[in-house]
């Protein structure tokens, strides 16, 4: 018995590329007890937690579990590795710098989900001010990512010996160039800013900027999209918007309608006289037509080809599919008046006279 056991330390204690085989079996042991508890971590102890978490009132422990679960997870690997480096006694820095590495991405890896996972939350937050929109709190979601991102290469390279300070004030006149070529970069991002919180436009709105006019589709930290009526998708620099007069179409409660009603020239005076205040007391007594802003029906013009009549006023909405409704029922009203008052709608024509050979010849005389 003593010589088998004493057989078996002689196999433990064989070296193997210089390290006691013992130490690499303790070593892939420690690892694979790492992975399990990976593993088990996940199955038991995050399902106890997120059982846990739905008995709270709030949904904050909720969101934070979500965040932390991957980060948390991939822990285990980067300390299953740690300690399998250990035991195996490398002393090979690049290793450890690379694990240290992977240590910083995770830490910052938790960060951006909670980021992710808190957004609706900053979304609120932001609401609660009035003028910001969620266009807003996206445009400040996306900077804060963006930070954190930033911040965690930078991490990695001092952590890898590498002085960013130092590397970007050595850059020197390339520094400048760069500088100089990104100013259009900045005037856009801060366009975007502007844009946000002046609350000029939102995503869905209608919208004329210059000859581009449609639907805001996106806005970003340095364009704007707009989809066009005919579908093309308009990419808009955000310092040309921020530069630009801006129509909101969609900001308005009322739509304006303007046109103008030609009668023949034969209609007789009292005729002209009923029929514009029929019209009047037609849109005086209609129920979308706005009674708070400017109604004016006046017979004002002596067309080439047509009594004129000016009409001017405005629906109670600004929804097009509705206000083309509301032009299409006022139309057939006002048909309907003139014709109720034996009158008609005046066109071009041109009236033409011919003189007999009779009068030109007593003309001559």
């Amino acid at each position: 018995m003593e010589s088998y056991l004493s057989e078996f330390i002689n196999i433990l204690n064989y070296k193997f590329l210089s390290l006691p085989l013992y130490k690499i079996i303790l070593a892939f042991v420690v690892l694979s007890f790492f992975l399990i508890a990976r593993k088990a971590f996940t199955i038991y102890f995050i399902k106890t937690l997120r059982l846990l978490t739905k008995k709270t009132k709030t949904d904050i422990d909720d969101k934070f579990l979500k965040a932390l679960k991957e980060p948390l997870k991939f822990l285990f690997v980067i300390g299953g590795f740690y300690f399998f480096l250990f035991f195996l006694e490398v002393k090979n820095a690049v290793a450890y710098h690379i694990l240290k590495g992977f240590l910083i991405f995770d830490v910052f890896w938790a960060i951006y989900n909670i980021i992710n996972e808190f957004e609706e939350s900053v979304y609120k937050l932001l609401g609660r001010f009035g003028k910001a929109s969620r266009e807003l709190a996206g445009f400040v979601i996306k900077i804060i990512k963006i930070l954190v991102i930033s911040i965690g290469i930078i991490a990695l390279l001092q952590d890898w010996g590498i002085n960013v300070t130092g590397f970007i004030a050595s850059l020197g006149l390339g520094g400048l160039a760069f500088a100089l070529a990104a100013k259009d970069t900045a005037a856009n991002i801060f366009g975007g800013i502007a844009i946000l919180t002046d609350n000029i436009f939102k995503i869905g709105e209608w919208v004329k900027i210059g000859n581009v006019e449609g639907i805001v589709e996106d806005i970003g930290m340095r364009t704007t999209k707009i989809r066009a009526f005919d579908k093309r998708l308009i990419i808009v620099p955000n310092a040309t918007i921020a530069n630009s007069s801006v129509e909101n179409f969609s900001r308005r409660d009322k739509r304006r309608i303007m046109m103008r009603i030609g009668l023949v020239y034969d209609t007789p005076v009292d005729k002209v006289k009923k029929i514009v205040e029929d019209i009047r007391n037609m849109l005086l007594n209609h129920p979308e037509i706005a009674k708070d802003e400017s109604l004016l029906i006046y017979f004002d013009q002596f067309e080439d080809s047509a009594l004129s009549i000016f009409c001017y006023f405005f629906t109670n909405t600004a929804v097009w599919k509705d206000y083309l409704r509301i032009r299409e029922d006022i139309n057939l009203k006002i048909k309907e008046i003139v014709e109720q008052n034996g009158s008609s709608f005046a066109f071009p024509s041109n009236s033409v006279y011919f003189e007999t050979p009779l009068q030109i010849e007593r003309f001559k005389e």
